[in-house]
């Protein structure tokens, strides 16, 4: 569980870094659709015991969210610093006046933060469904386990 939510963490890392900073912090948002179900999938892969695949899922993909959300943070910080400069800002394309540097960081933060909970739940979420699609494909050529449950 552990390694398969660093591995899909890192990954998630990385794109939510690249794609809140170069494109739109909301950009973020597809990220959690592959992760998640990788997280998951990793994790059946990893742990092969059908029982608690999907559970584990879950946790892998909520390591992966939270490693999101320090992309996430890092992608604002660098994108309020770019857009302190007036001109950098898409205020003026639309008539309005430019923002402070005050709104601009708790804007940036603010939606960060958002994001990433959102993120974090999404991948959790789609952890467990890749913990379910690892049972219903992989899991079922595995020979059945010794262990009972309950």
């Amino acid at each position: 569980m552990l390694k398969a939510g660093l591995i899909s963490g890192a990954v998630m890392f990385l794109f939510v870094l690249l794609g809140a900073s170069i494109v739109s912090p909301l950009c973020a948002l597809c990220v959690p659709l592959f992760t998640g179900l990788g997280a998951g999938y990793l994790t059946g892969v990893f742990e092969k015991n059908i029982l608690t695949t999907v559970q584990r899922g879950a946790y892998a993909g909520a390591i992966a969210g939270g490693l999101g959300i320090v992309g996430q943070m890092i992608a604002s910080v660098i994108n309020a610093a770019v857009m302190q400069d007036p001109n950098n800002q898409l205020n003026q394309v639309l008539g309005l006046p430019a923002a402070d540097p005050v709104t601009v960081w708790l804007s940036q933060l603010g939606v960060a933060c958002c994001v990433g909970l959102v993120n974090v739940g999404l991948t959790a979420a789609l952890g467990a469904g890749g913990g379910a699609i690892w049972n219903n494909t992989a899991g079922k050529s595995l020979p059945p386990s010794d262990m009972n449950p309950i």
